[in-house]
């Protein structure tokens, strides 16, 4: 049964860095494309980061670009997302899921909340 659980979410100060985990059971981590969505409060889940599985190739969001890296440990079948310079506006739920937008997404986890303030 395919399932992504996220974790790694906390509280950090502006200009923080945090690492997220998604990990991936029921299938292997490189059979689909894996995404990085959020929500952030009275918005709409965005896409922020996806590796494709077919050649591994990677996309952001333009307001992530060059602070957040995503990766992916198949000997540990989990996706990473690497958030540098974190932001107020970074503020959101993220969430993992076997797609690169979120129109393709059939099943939402609980999402891990990163909370950006001082």
């Amino acid at each position: 049964q395919l399932q992504l659980v996220e974790s790694g979410g906390g509280l950090v100060q502006p200009g923080g860095s945090l690492i997220l985990s998604c990990a991936v059971s029921g299938f292997r981590s490189d059979y689909y494309n894996i995404g990085w969505f959020r929500q952030a409060p009275g918005k709409e889940r965005e896409g922020v980061s996806c590796i494709r599985s077919s050649g591994g190739s990677t996309s952001y969001a333009d307001s992530v670009k060059g602070r957040f890296r995503i990766s992916i440990d198949n000997a540990k079948n989990t996706v990473y997302l690497q958030m540098n310079s974190l932001q107020p506006e970074d503020t959101a739920i993220y969430y993992c899921a076997a797609a690169c937008t979120t129109n393709r997404v059939s099943y939402w986890g609980q999402g891990t909340q990163v909370t950006v303030s001082s």
